[in-house]
């Protein structure tokens, strides 16, 4: 049996680690050959996506980041309850990469980047203290190590030590009956879905998007997620969290995309963005050019008029980008990521 641990799952407080787990557990219960159960902490009871589970109640309760590390903290000094849980399973997947419980089967852990080593300028002392006890130990420690690129799998390579042949590179996937175009007349705004983190280079963008704003005075830029304040510039509209339909349909009317980040893993609003027939213009950074390929419109993140000629571009040749983004998204689905998951639990049974 694959045991699939969640317990470190803080529901809102993951970004797009969850929704990429989230995505793989429903594909795994539509296409999954193996039998499988979920461990939930009692904080996501909902999050096995229709695959067989257990609420695991002696995982403490935790609600934000402050919580999370009181969960793990407890769960390390006291692993054994948690331990005789998932006893029965064969193989152990933590798609959040921190292995609590650590078990004697063997694991697969999920590594999403390594961002920390390669920007360590953005975290703070403690976070890359965290992030070497629980990540850095979990993946050497993981009989299997599963990446979502190219790009990451050399960092765990490189940096972290691990056997390139312990390394797997399983791509995210894309619910194409949610992320579609249905003709939608575009608008003139530029979208960028993105938590104002430091990495998301939102400083950069407004720069561009002055330039852009003094040839065409009509042009918005739409922010979305989280973490967003002060005073946004003139024809910046912030949504904050929206719904998901509300990004689809943002997606379908938009007259761009715009992704600035200075480092991504993957990249899955690019490809979501393409998916709803959305030009993409976007940062050189690896694993952007890696997913987006030759269907987007790369620049220099750290140069707004570079950013202001790529959108300047895609808004002069949206066709030419739709169709190719359409045919890069294609390729990206949760039933082929699910199944090459799968591939590597059964190289471990």
């Amino acid at each position: 049996m694959i045991g699939i641990s969640l317990l470190t799952l803080v529901p809102g407080e993951m970004g797009g680690s969850e929704s990429a787990t989230r995505g793989l557990l429903r594909a795994l219960a539509q296409v999954g050959t193996l039998p499988y159960r979920v461990y939930l902490p009692p904080v996501a009871p909902d999050a096995h996506e229709g695959l067989p589970y257990e609420i695991v109640t002696t995982y403490r309760d935790a609600h934000t980041r402050v919580e999370r590390l009181a969960a793990l903290a407890a769960a390390t000094v006291r692993p054994e309850p948690l331990r005789l849980r998932l006893r029965s399973a064969d193989v152990v997947h933590y798609p959040f990469t921190i292995r609590v419980p650590a078990l004697d089967s063997p694991s697969v852990v999920t590594v999403h980047d390594l961002q920390h080593l390669d920007l360590p300028q953005l975290f703070s002392r403690a976070e890359r203290a965290f992030r070497a006890l629980y990540y850095h130990r979990a993946a050497r420690a993981a009989a299997r190590v599963v990446v979502p690129s190219e790009f990451v799998r050399d960092g765990v390579a490189r940096h972290l030590g691990v056997d390139s042949a312990r390394i797997r590179v399983v791509p995210h996937g894309l619910d194409h009956e949610v992320f579609s175009p249905d003709g939608d007349e575009r608008e003139p705004f530029l979208l960028y879905p993105a938590r104002a983190w430091p990495h998301k280079n939102h400083v950069r963008l407004f720069e561009a998007f002055a330039l852009l704003r003094r040839e065409r005075p009509e042009l918005r830029l739409v922010l979305t997620g989280g973490g967003h304040s002060g005073v946004a510039p003139d024809g910046v509209e912030v949504r904050g969290h929206v719904s998901l339909a509300e990004l689809v349909s943002l997606y379908r009317r938009a007259g761009a995309v715009v992704f600035p980040s200075l480092y991504e893993g993957f990249g899955q609003p690019v490809l979501e963005a393409m998916a709803c027939g959305c030009a993409v213009a976007c940062s050189n950074v690896p694993a952007l050019v890696e997913v987006g390929g030759d269907a987007a419109r790369t620049f220099p993140p750290d140069d707004a008029e570079a950013i202001a000629a790529a959108v300047r571009d895609v808004l002069r040749e949206p066709e030419l980008y739709r169709e190719r983004g359409l045919a890069r998204a294609a390729a990206f689905t949760w039933e082929r990521a699910a199944r090459s998951y799968e591939d590597v639990y059964r190289e471990l049974l």
